[in-house]
């Protein structure tokens, strides 16, 4: 039963692979680029571009389930690919976003929903993974943390539930190693629901030293934001995190109640990620 895992060096994808090499299981990784650092050992990579379902074709000969990133452009050639090839499941990391009311204005939503839609009426077996914010994303205040200590937040006070992304692997490996997991979604958080503010001071204990969360005007974070991202993306986080501002966000069990222990704390991540900050 080989598994073909694309995005092999992403933060889950690269997870879910070293799990299911640990757990004895044949698995195929997809890169871009085979010649740069940061492949997996004990991982057939190959050269595949999900926006290039032409690349996948011989990818997918043998493979029986699927990890999968949401990359919309290209999804119709992937099913078709996947169908020819025989894939039974595809697993995909999705989002928490396409449960929101606004989904259907919400451009993340829409990107992961460009996704999941064709897989569901693909007659391919599936099941959606869909975090809520990854902690991972704490690492964009790496640089503020390592130059001076202080982390510049529009809204300091704004509450999510970071999940960690050891725990997202190992849903989606439960869902492609055991059975009673398709056509299922699982919406996934955190143990927590914490402020930013609250996961700067928890990154600062884990460094050992203070940390401060220090609030801007949101013109402010919206300039430095645009230069990085969709200017549509820009103003849905920011509409979110001043909704979320004061306001403590659903904890779900579904981490547990899918791999039976429960989800690690923001704590866990930060410690596991200290090196990333000094």
């Amino acid at each position: 039963m080989t598994i073909l895992v694309t995005g092999i060096r992403g933060n889950v994808g690269s997870l879910v692979a070293r799990k299911l090499v640990a757990a004895g299981l044949p698995v195929r990784g997809t890169a871009r680029d085979l010649a740069a650092p940061g492949l997996p050992d004990g991982v057939e990579v190959v050269h595949a571009e999900l926006t290039r379902p032409q690349t996948l074709r011989g990818v997918l000969e043998g493979v029986e389930k699927v990890f999968l990133y949401t990359v919309p452009q290209g999804i119709d050639g992937f099913v078709d690919a996947a169908r020819a090839a025989g894939v039974r499941h595809v697993v995909l990391l999705s989002s928490i976003a396409v449960t929101w009311a606004d989904r259907d204005r919400n451009p993340i939503a829409r990107m992961h929903l460009g996704v999941e839609e064709p897989l569901r009426e693909s007659g391919i077996g599936w099941t959606f993974v869909r975090p809520e914010a990854l902690a991972t994303n704490a690492l964009a205040w790496a640089a503020e943390i390592r130059a001076d200590g202080v982390v510049h937040c529009p809204f300091p006070g704004s509450y999510t539930v970071p999940v960690h992304e050891e725990d997202v692997a190992d849903v989606a490996v439960t869902a492609l190693t055991t059975d009673g997991h398709r056509s299922a979604a699982y919406s996934l958080t955190g143990p927590q629901s914490l402020t930013q503010r609250d996961q700067v001071a928890l990154l600062g204990e884990a460094l050992g030293r203070a940390i401060r969360c220090e609030r801007i005007p949101v013109e402010v974070a919206r300039a430095a934001m645009e230069g990085v991202y969709p200017a549509d993306v820009v103003e849905t986080v920011l509409t979110a995190q001043a909704m979320a501002d004061g306001r403590p966000a659903a904890v779900l069990d579904t981490v547990e109640a899918v791999t039976g222990r429960p989800a690690r704390t923001f704590a866990t991540w930060a410690a596991d990620h200290a090196a990333d900050f000094r």
